[in-house]
């Protein structure tokens, strides 16, 4: 299995020292996708979330103040940025890095919230993102040490897959597992988007879908299961 079989006609590849960017129909659409949704997010406001109060019949809204706006503004536009890159970038370390800013990225769009509940959601999923980085990096070190190179296109090519690579990818996985919050890490995520900000906490889930599309696809490539 090689990249033209999963993405498509392989159209070209920009090769910037280590980091080799290379373009399919597959990682374009994703690319552009995410491109797409930062782009609206940038340029859209924060909703007023409306709580109603119990034996009321009062509404309490919550705002998000101007520098909070600012700040979570920035912070989505980062994670969408992230997110792009990991798309189309065909070197494996380089993915894993973008993965990891994607985690700590996640942290600090709810960071500045004022909700008990949500920061300590907040800080179990922070607990499990750094922990998962030692996997995720671990992998990438693993199969740079089984193969030689950290290249997708080089990865790709290559007819054996020893146990070692076996190993190494599920280290991957449950690297990305962790950073991106899915299952069975998803009961310390849920809880953040209770925090009014949106649609900059739209961001969170379009990059943990988007990742994790892109990951069965690496995961794929190395593994050649057919």
């Amino acid at each position: 299995m090689d990249i033209a079989t999963l993405g498509g006609q392989l159209f070209g590849y920009i090769p910037l020292g280590d980091i080799v960017l290379y373009f399919t129909p597959f990682n374009l659409f994703l690319f552009g996708g995410a491109l797409l949704f930062t782009f609206l997010i940038a340029v859209s406001n924060t909703e007023t979330q409306v709580e109603a109060r119990f034996g009321s019949l009062e509404d309490r809204e919550v705002k998000v103040d101007k520098d909070e706006f600012k700040v979570r503004r920035f912070l989505a536009i980062i994670c969408g940025l992230a997110t792009a890159g990991a798309m189309i970038t065909g070197d494996l370390f380089n993915f894993t890095l973008f993965v990891a800013l994607i985690g700590i990225v996640n942290i600090g769009l709810v960071g500045a919230v004022k909700m008990v509940d949500v920061l300590d959601s907040a800080f179990q999923y922070g607990i499990i993102a750094m922990i998962a980085s030692l996997p995720l990096f671990g992998g990438a070190a693993t199969i740079l040490a089984a193969t030689g190179t950290l290249s997708l296109i080089e990865i790709s090519h290559l007819s054996l897959v020893t146990p070692m690579v076996q190993f190494a990818s599920v280290l991957l996985l449950m690297g990305i597992a962790g950073e991106t919050g899915i299952a069975p890490f998803y009961a310390t995520k849920a809880e953040m988007f209770r925090t009014p900000g949106s649609p900059f906490l739209v961001i969170i889930h379009l990059s943990s879908l988007l990742v994790i599309v892109r990951a069965i696809e690496i995961l794929l490539l190395i593994n050649k299961p057919f």
